[in-house]
């Protein structure tokens, strides 16, 4: 089912939409440090950016962990290094709504024997934890800053969705026989991966394999979370940890549910607003904001697009010399 996501000239098309569209993002940046002096505080945050990067990838290590742990209790022994850069792969095209772009993990874990709807269940299964994992971080939030309700509301009918369509694949698979009716095989064949993926997420619903994968879930963001206390240090601001730790959770809820491509523009300004409600200048909030996405979201599809280039070498070379 490798077919089922972008490879080829499909793969090459995604990667320059996400190349303009970073490049967007960074005029954007360029405009606004020109227009406001304020960003000059930008170098006071350089050298700190390091560390909060490093702590980004500490938080993707224990992601990468629940992922391994779920394809082996569902039977397939990737390596555990084998597995990481195909799934640090799917980061490239994170910036999607809903993340869906990181289903490009189907074409790399295919190579390693895993199926696709085994893949697709893996995802649904982790975006849904991370979601109750984000909750659960900004619950101290609840009452002190804006968007929770968003956010809450947001998460409940996502894993309501998921539930219903895990248990009652036949909803989907009344998708796939539409689709096959009128004659629009691939996007059949790309709904039977969905359906199969949903459904696929119960062998999961396990005390064990919750707990673990919840425990390491709420681990990963926290660790992520942290990149805002790193960057808050150096600019002197007195904020407590259980002030500023929900901030970045609930943004990124905040910015799923805006359901815009990597929730561009709707995260920044969602974490701008909550540190302005906590005193911080407008100017030093959005700072903040645009350096931990840097950190984050976008240090994300860095790494990504580099395990992609250096898979799609490997497998290239494989196919030439047999190995």
């Amino acid at each position: 089912m490798a077919s089922a996501t972008p490879g080829g000239p499909n793969l090459r098309r995604a990667a320059i939409g996400l190349i303009l569209l970073s490049a967007l993002y960074l005029a954007l940046l360029l405009w606004a440090d020109a227009r406001n002096p304020s960003y000059a505080g930008m170098s006071r945050l350089a050298p700190w950016l390091p560390l909060a990067m490093a702590m980004a990838w500490a938080g993707w290590g224990l992601r990468y962990l629940r992922w391994h742990w779920l394809l082996r209790r569902a039977g397939y022994g990737v390596g555990l290094a084998g597995g990481l850069p195909a799934y640090v792969a799917g980061f490239a095209f994170t910036a999607t709504p809903g993340k869906v772009g990181e289903l490009l993990r189907i074409r790399y874990f295919g190579w390693q024997g895993v199926p696709a709807a085994r893949v697709t269940a893996a995802f649904v299964f982790e975006r849904a934890l991370d979601l109750i994992c984000l909750l659960l971080l900004a619950l101290p939030a609840a009452a002190g800053l804006p968007g929770f309700g968003i956010a809450l509301a947001f998460v409940v009918a996502v894993i309501g969705l998921v539930g219903l369509l895990a248990w009652r694949p036949r909803l989907l698979s009344a998708v796939v026989a539409a689709l096959r009716r009128r004659g629009l095989r691939r996007l059949a064949r790309a709904a039977r991966v969905l359906r199969d993926g949903f459904s696929g997420c119960r062998i999961w619903l396990r005390p064990l394999d919750l707990a673990l994968s919840l425990g390491l879930g709420l681990a990963a963001w926290s660790f992520i979370a942290a990149t805002l206390g790193v960057l808050l240090w150096p600019l002197g601001v007195a904020l407590s940890a259980a002030e500023w730790m929900p901030v970045y959770p609930l943004a990124m809820l905040v910015g799923a549910a805006s359901m815009l491509p990597g929730g561009l523009g709707s995260t920044e300004a969602a974490m701008a607003a909550m540190l302005v409600t906590q005193g911080l200048p407008a100017a030093t909030a959005l700072m903040l904001a645009v350096a931990i996405r840097l950190c984050t979201m976008w240090w994300a599809i860095v790494c990504g697009f580099g395990c992609v280039i250096a898979l799609e070498r490997r497998h290239a070379r494989a196919a030439r010399t047999g190995w």
